[in-house]
């Protein structure tokens, strides 16, 4: 799909709270960066859109289950509680670790919900609740601001079975491609791939990732290079379908 690709962190965006402008501080800070360009895809934290969202909880307002409590540990009941309501199943525990599938179809520790980047000590950030819409209301709000059409990709950090650390994927796309398919295409030695599926969006997250970091306040970063970047897909093309999860 590129032959270079530029990844450009999106400094200076203030502490969010609900309601805030999140597309008007995305594209002034894209100004200060140069601006946006054709084909950029924008990406942007889960936490920047949950905030801006509403999905913040106190834990203050939570009153803590028989199962939360007995799958808590030596952690706040309160907080397995809101992973317990922000869960479709349960896969497996080992307490305090919760397996999830989330109602978005997401398999992750603790249902997405994060106390990390909060609001504060008592608070906790969960999952947009449409990743794939926030991902395209924001693309629709910046493209008004900003004259340009983007693709837009909410990300978030996740864990991988079988493999240490966690890396961004894509809950939310629009405006580019979620899964490059390239059955029936032929490798360099004329082998026919049969089953082939890259995970394209997966991938622009985790290199906008290696510039946003972790602790460094950074929510947003341009993938710049990508060719051709357009594309229809969504976050919930990369979710397996549970008649093919050979894992559960």
């Amino acid at each position: 799909m590129t032959g270079e690709l530029r990844v450009i962190p999106l400094r200076g965006i203030p502490e969010l709270d609900e309601g805030d402008d999140l597309a008007a501080l995305l594209v002034d800070a894209a100004v200060r960066s140069g601006g946006f360009e054709q084909n950029d895809v924008l990406v942007v934290a889960q936490k920047a859109v949950s905030k801006v969202e509403g999905r913040v909880v106190d834990l203050s307002e939570i009153e803590p289950s028989p199962e939360a409590l007995e799958l808590a540990a030596d952690q706040d009941p309160r907080r397995t509680e809101v992973i317990l309501r922000e869960s479709r199943e349960i896969l497996r525990t080992r307490a305090p670790l919760v397996i999830a599938e989330t109602r978005h179809g997401f398999v992750c520790a603790s249902a997405g919900v994060d106390a990390s980047n909060a609001k504060g000590p008592d608070t906790l950030v969960l999952l947009p609740l449409d990743p794939d819409a926030s991902a395209r209301r924001l693309r629709d709000q910046v493209r008004e601001a900003a004259g340009i059409d983007l693709g837009v990709i909410v990300s978030d950090s996740f864990g991988r079975a079988w493999r240490r650390g966690t890396t961004d994927v894509a809950l939310g796309v629009s405006g580019t491609a979620a899964i490059l398919d390239l059955t029936g295409e032929r490798d360099s030695k004329g082998y026919t791939l049969h089953a082939t599926e890259i995970a394209v969006a997966d991938e622009i997250a985790g290199a906008a990732q290696l510039v946003m970091g972790k602790t460094d306040g950074i929510p947003a970063a341009i993938v710049r290079g990508l060719s051709p970047a357009a594309g229809d897909g969504r976050g919930s093309d990369l979710v397996m379908p549970r008649e093919r999860d050979l894992f559960r």
